[in-house]
């Protein structure tokens, strides 16, 4: 990793940040749109500059862009057309270097508004995001309208070029998934928790995106689809397109979230999965599943990642899914709606089923779960554990340590599917695993890389540890009540002494002869205890 380009990228995010602070919108429920799009408005301008000078090397120079200036039309379209699929198509105009020549214009606020927009209509259909109804959400907004006062403006687009033109970002180019996930995640560090918490998570911690993805790809693939139903940032989707290949996957989701769907299309830009943001969806998942097939059925995928909701109140529209349509997709039921404590109604259970549904005969899933639902007793849960052991798609399950997430207390387990498993099923009790630490407020449990990769290679090589890891066969799990907790079936031990008959006599007396000497120094104590209440005065 090129820790210069690193430190340098961190100090822009730093100083718009600090830009933010200063025109009033730090911590404003807008400022991580600034702070994302003028990052992406800089990431966009140093591609194009490398990719460019790439095609021409007579461009290679500090004046680049004022040669570009000079290419007359059709030369230019020519340029155009021969950029990488991923690479933003930009007019002189919009250069970064350009603005910053104009500073001196009327009305900058607007011209600075009016290049982002520009940029976002000529790559509409590369880089929108489209809603469950059809909708396109473009690349930009408008992002000096945020400054309440006019005469601001100005001077706050000026600030951020300012900052942009500085910096030079143009060999990060040839840098990797690793160096590009480290940077995200600094990116949205402020601003990865939706309002209430009651959603998805937008990031989940690496260890467990690691686990799942290891196991998931465990062989080589190629042209193959890759689908998280709740996929809040794109943690997960990220991790296991790197483990296949970026150029070798497809990523298709769908999240509620604005915020999360705009997190996941700057994630995909970054991480060169560029192709897959017209498969990104913004919409509910549950109630309006977006991708179909080209019958007009649900779309299956080879892999599904995900992190859902565990708990949400649904109940607005919870007996709108309670139709034929969706019997075989909820097979195992929808959790009614609780005279109480609405915002608990257990949507995780929708997410499996839909999860398993959506599989290709081949495919395979991770599922991050509360460990509740690995035992339950009845209800849905028992129900979906049935028919993943009646159907033979349960690869294993990971019951992670307790606060490997640091916002909630639930604990949990990821579930692995397979729908190709005839074989024993895996399961690990890895939750002794790890090391507390503080977050914030919170406390984490953080494991080593040496932890994840045990819990990788036991669950790829089937091993067998004591204590950790067990292998068992479909009908064992039913004699077990569809128990999918490790713990349950670990063998227990007793140790046995073999002493002769005249070493166990000596014991016996041994313990007859402690025994009396107890009894009779508690029989001193108490005939002393006595004595001393009869000397007391209770007048």
């Amino acid at each position: 990793m090129n820790i210069t380009f690193e430190t340098a990228i961190k100090e822009l995010i730093d100083d718009l940040k600090s830009i933010c602070a200063n025109y009033g919108l730090g911590n404003d429920g807008n400022e991580f749109k600034i702070i994302t799009q003028t990052f992406l408005y800089k990431f966009m301008n140093d591609k194009f500059a490398h990719e460019v000078k790439t095609l021409e090397p007579s461009l290679k120079s500090d004046d680049w862009a004022k040669k570009l200036k000079g290419y007359n039309e059709d030369d230019y379209e020519m340029l155009l057309m021969q950029l990488s699929p991923d690479t933003a198509k930009l007019k002189p105009d919009h250069f970064i270097a350009e603005l910053f020549n104009r500073q001196t214009d009327d009305d900058f606020g607007k011209l600075f508004d009016d290049t982002l927009m520009d940029i976002a209509l000529m790559n509409n259909n590369i880089f929108s995001v489209k809603t469950d109804g059809g909708a396109k959400v473009q690349l930009f907004d408008r992002l000096t309208d945020y400054i309440n006062d006019a005469n601001k403006r100005d001077d706050f687009a000026k600030a951020i070029i300012n900052k942009l033109v500085k910096v030079n970002f143009e060999e990060i180019f040839t840098q990797k998934y690793d160096f590009y996930s480290t940077i995200f995640e600094y990116l949205i560090k402020d601003y990865n928790k939706d309002g209430g918490g009651k959603y998805a998570e937008y990031y989940t911690p690496h260890a467990v995106a690691k686990i799942m993805a290891a196991i998931l790809v465990d062989k080589p693939h190629a042209n193959v689809t890759v689908y998280d139903p709740s996929a809040g940032s794109g943690t997960l989707l990220m991790n296991v397109a790197h483990a296949i290949g970026e150029d070798k996957c497809t990523i298709y989701s769908q999240d509620i979230s604005q915020k999360s769907s705009n997190l996941l299309r700057l994630n995909l830009i970054l991480n060169n999965l560029v192709h897959s943001i017209p498969n990104i969806i913004q919409g509910n998942t549950i109630l309006h599943p977006y991708h179909r097939d080209s019958k007009g059925h649900l779309k299956k995928f080879d892999f599904i990642v995900s992190n859902p909701p565990f708990k949400l109140d649904f109940s607005n529209f919870r007996d709108e899914l309670d139709n034929d349509a969706n019997k075989t997709r909820f097979f195992a039921g929808i959790p009614t709606i609780p005279a109480k404590k609405k915002d608990s109604m257990a949507i995780y259970e929708l997410f499996i089923q839909h999860i398993m549904f959506s599989l290709t005969e081949k495919g395979k899933a991770a599922i991050v779960v509360p460990t509740g639902f690995i035992t339950a007793q009845s209800g849905i849960d028992m129900k979906i554990r049935q028919k993943l052991i009646e159907d033979k798609m349960l690869a294993g399950v990971v019951s992670m340590p307790s606060n490997i997430f640091a916002t909630t207390g639930t604990n949990v387990s990821i579930l692995f599917l397979d729908k190709n498993n005839s074989k024993d099923v895996i399961l690990i009790d890895a939750s002794n695993l790890g090391k507390k630490v503080k977050e914030g407020k919170n406390q984490k449990t953080v494991l080593s890389p040496a932890e994840e990769q045990k819990i990788i290679d036991t669950f790829n090589n089937k091993e067998v540890i004591e204590n950790f890891s067990i292998l068992v066969s479909y009908d064992e799990i039913k004699e077990k009540n569809y128990s999918l907790s490790a713990g349950q079936y670990f063998e227990i031990k007793i140790e046995y002494v073999d002493i002769s008959h005249a070493e166990f006599e000596e014991k016996m007396a041994n313990y007859k002869s402690n025994l009396a000497e107890m009894f009779e120094e508690s029989k001193r104590l108490e005939d002393e205890i006595m004595k001393n209440f009869e000397g007391l005065d209770y007048e």
